[in-house]
């Protein structure tokens, strides 16, 4: 009899809803906080109802607390799981990581391994839906956690923005921030490095330009391997669109398995105008 494996991530792993459900995977929602409210992340407010209210009103966000994360453990707990695999954005931009391994001391009785992904967006959600895959096809909790942990760093995301405005207000633009300048409409692509904090991969001036470079960012890890690969924006569809046709130059074993706007969550952070490329090799 195969074990019974809860996969948990935070809304901030940007994994679409139909996924989530055909795998069986568990959701703790960040807050978004406006001053009227606190709103769950992806269940009572929508990345667009957040882009509508900017530039006016700028939220703040936060993870989910002790308290909560007991009560979703508690809820795995009492549908027969003893073994849970926590996928969390990154300990550099978010406490969801701490706060799920405070938490997992109040189950003595369950098995919690808690991956600090180093990563943002779908950067963190490969990881949970290849767990959520790995489990479905019969490998064992100690194989999983084992190849999380070898495959740190599989997972690689680029994004692009129109703006660092809202980044610089949610006080996330790591070392992003020497190294922007001054000179009109230069912008930044932005990924994680190793300590799971916001760099600088490339400088670029204006949209199209931005898209073409992080193609080229994203190219630096062109493989023939099989790939996942996903596209992500934030009210920008349209651009994200157009990279679709160019990547199975770089990827050509590579397969889109996300496509979708950002959530409310990363949106707060981010601002309209962003698109990003997740690639995920296999651990």
């Amino acid at each position: 009899m195969s074990e019974k494996i809860a996969v948990l991530v935070d809304s901030g792993s940007d994994l679409p809803e139909d996924l989530k459900n055909k795998y069986g995977i568990t959701t703790m929602d960040l807050r978004v906080i406006y001053q009227d409210k606190a709103y769950a992340d992806s269940t009572e407010i929508t990345p667009q109802m957040v882009y509508n209210r900017f530039p006016k009103e700028i939220p703040t966000t936060s993870a989910p607390n002790v308290q909560e994360t007991c009560d979703v453990l508690e809820q795995l707990h009492s549908q027969g799981f003893r073994k849970v695999i926590s996928i969390c954005i990154s300990s550099g931009l978010s406490c969801t990581f701490q706060t799920v391994q405070n938490a997992a001391k109040e189950f003595p009785d369950m098995d919690i391994f808690v991956f600090d992904s180093k990563n943002i967006s779908i950067g963190t959600g490969f990881y949970a839906l290849w767990a959520a895959r790995a489990i479905q096809q019969g490998m064992s909790f100690e194989q999983i956690t084992s190849a999380l942990k070898n495959g740190q760093y599989a997972s690689k995301v680029f994004f692009y923005m129109d703006t660092l405005d809202y980044l610089r207000a949610g006080g996330r633009i790591g070392r992003v921030t020497g190294l922007i300048g001054k000179v009109l409409n230069i912008r930044p692509i932005i990924s994680c490095n190793d300590e799971g904090t916001y760099y600088t991969a490339a400088m670029v001036r204006g949209k199209k330009d931005g898209s073409g470079r992080m193609l080229e960012s994203v190219g630096k890890l062109a493989t023939n391997q099989k790939v996942w690969l996903a596209l992500m924006n934030g009210e920008a569809a349209s651009q994200a669109h157009i990279l679709r046709d160019r990547l199975p130059a770089f990827f050509p074993n590579g397969k889109v398995v996300v496509e979708k706007q950002i959530n409310a969550s990363m949106a707060v952070h981010t601002g309209p105008g962003l698109v990003g490329v997740g690639v995920f090799r296999a651990v």
